[in-house]
């Protein structure tokens, strides 16, 4: 009897492990819903990630130490040399989007003005399409509204403790991959 409660123990313990380890780091965040079923297979014919565990690193976004930025998922996940995710957390896009490709990080900036008027801060720039620079950052009054499509900016929005994970992760030269 003793050892069949062991046994379940284990299997318990080892089970809680799974979860916590593939858990994302803002368990605030809500999964997307939709309405229609999502292909097994990329619009570029490569495996999509699996499908039992949403949060997992894409595995079209390559290898080593980098951050990935999923455009359809609106979310970023900051990988070590391993190729093991040590924080995932969702964004809001702006108007203007990075084309998928494999890009590195140019410059930084502590506080500024958003091209949409809001205070900022850790902003990581790491793209350029339309000819507006394309970055990560976020509100330092903490908000992630939806941009005004009338406008053309590139900052892709993330909470506080988001920003001051990717601004500590992702310093000049940095490799980001932006996955569809």
């Amino acid at each position: 009897m003793a050892g069949l409660t062991a046994a379940a123990v284990a299997a318990v313990a080892f089970l809680a492990y799974q979860a916590s380890a593939s858990a994302p780091s803002d368990l605030s965040a809500k999964p997307r819903t939709s309405g229609t079923s999502v292909p097994s297979v990329s619009p570029s014919g490569g495996a999509k990630k699996p499908a039992g565990n949403p949060l997992a690193v894409p595995a079209s976004s390559g290898t080593g130490e980098r951050v990935v930025y999923a455009l359809s998922d609106r979310r970023v996940w900051l990988v070590d040399g391993k190729g093991k995710a040590t924080r995932t957390f969702s964004v809001m896009p702006s108007t203007v989007d990075p084309l998928p490709g494999a890009y590195k990080v140019t410059s930084r900036s502590g506080s500024v003005r958003g091209s949409d008027g809001v205070q900022i801060e850790h902003v990581v720039r790491f793209a350029t399409n339309e000819d507006v620079a394309i970055g990560f950052s976020a509100a330092v009054d903490g908000s992630t509204p939806t941009p005004d499509p009338t406008k053309k900016t590139g900052g892709i929005r993330m909470k506080r403790a988001d920003g001051d994970a990717l601004w500590t992760f992702a310093v000049i030269g940095a490799k980001v991959v932006v996955v569809a």
